[in-house]
């Protein structure tokens, strides 16, 4: 029977742990976890027998397939992948797949509560906004952004959206407005959620000549990946745009040089905590064991992402 291994520095919940587990032993498969783990050489001994691989915000990059002769799939349990090296993993015959929609939920609260957090002053006393009212425009309209589209609009948000790859009508059938462009979201939110990948074309394009466009007093909200965001142009935003807000589930390098300025206009969870809910934890650990079964049992390489 195939050989998995589950490899998380951030392990997963007891009871995602446990799921998972029964998944692979109903399968009839060989299974270890390394959690916690502070030294990478660790990962890499740990990898060199698994036919199989589970992670989440781990890397796998040359390094680790090379050390792992044996390796035939890698499943990130999440839906962004940026920390596999896909292009390595091909070259050395190994399956990449994600696992779309079971932290999607998790993800889209955090951003409406962060939303409120600032909205209300960071609660620290004083009277705060409300976000019913206010226009939210999604920057990408994938599973998250369509949840967090049907959250807003349930509080009363006006939202819009702009994704190049999603036809309008499936935003119009989900009262969403549909914009043209990508300066049109600038413009136009009071809120702007992001919820873009971090590639080639991304890295760093949410630059000062966007972020310029941004009305007096919106808040830019970032689940998606720190590398998306052009930092010198985020410190800038502070200090020439009054009342410019940014909440973020991962900080960003400059986080230090904003705190000494603009700490009351910024909050970021300590960690990326977009998908630490005991339930994305077991929904995503779930389904990587699953897609791992189906993979070896039936080929099926559905959510293959290289």
């Amino acid at each position: 029977m195939p050989k998995v291994l589950i490899a998380t520095e951030k392990p997963f919940a007891a009871e995602a742990a446990a799921k998972i587990k029964a998944e692979l032993e109903a399968a009839q498969y060989d299974y270890s976890f390394l959690e916690s783990y502070t030294d990478v050489s660790d990962f890499h001994k740990a990898v060199a027998e698994a036919e199989a691989l589970i992670i989440r915000s781990d890397k796998v990059d040359e390094a680790v397939l090379n050390a792992a002769k044996k390796l035939k799939i890698v499943v990130r349990a999440g839906a962004g992948y940026d920390n596999v090296d896909l292009k390595a993993a091909t070259a050395h015959d190994v399956v990449v797949m994600n696992t779309p929609g079971q932290n999607s939920n998790a993800v889209a609260e955090l951003a409406i509560g962060m939303m409120i957090y600032m909205a209300r002053g960071r609660f620290n006393g004083k009277s705060g906004t409300e976000i019913a009212g206010k226009k939210l425009v999604l920057f990408g309209f994938g599973h998250i952004a369509r949840l967090v589209a049907k959250m807003a609009i349930g509080i009363g948000m006006e939202v819009y959206a702009y994704d190049p790859y999603i036809a309008d009508e499936v935003m119009v059938k989900e009262s969403v407005k549909a914009l043209k462009k990508v300066e049109d979201i600038f413009k136009t939110g009071d809120y702007v959620s992001l919820h873009i990948p971090a590639n080639s074309e991304t890295k760093k394009s949410i630059n000062w000549n966007l972020l310029s466009m941004l009305p007096e007093g919106a808040t830019l909200v970032n689940t998606a990946r720190k590398e998306v965001i052009d930092e010198e142009a985020l410190l800038k935003a502070f200090a020439e745009k009054k009342g410019f807000r940014y909440v973020s589930d991962i900080a960003p390098d400059n986080l230090a040089a904003i705190n000494e300025q603009f700490a009351d206009r910024i909050f970021c969870t300590p960690k990326k905590m977009g998908a630490q809910t005991a339930e994305a934890n077991t929904n995503a650990g779930i389904a990587a064991a699953k897609q791992i079964i189906g993979y070896f049992e039936k080929g099926d390489k559905t959510f293959k992402v290289n």
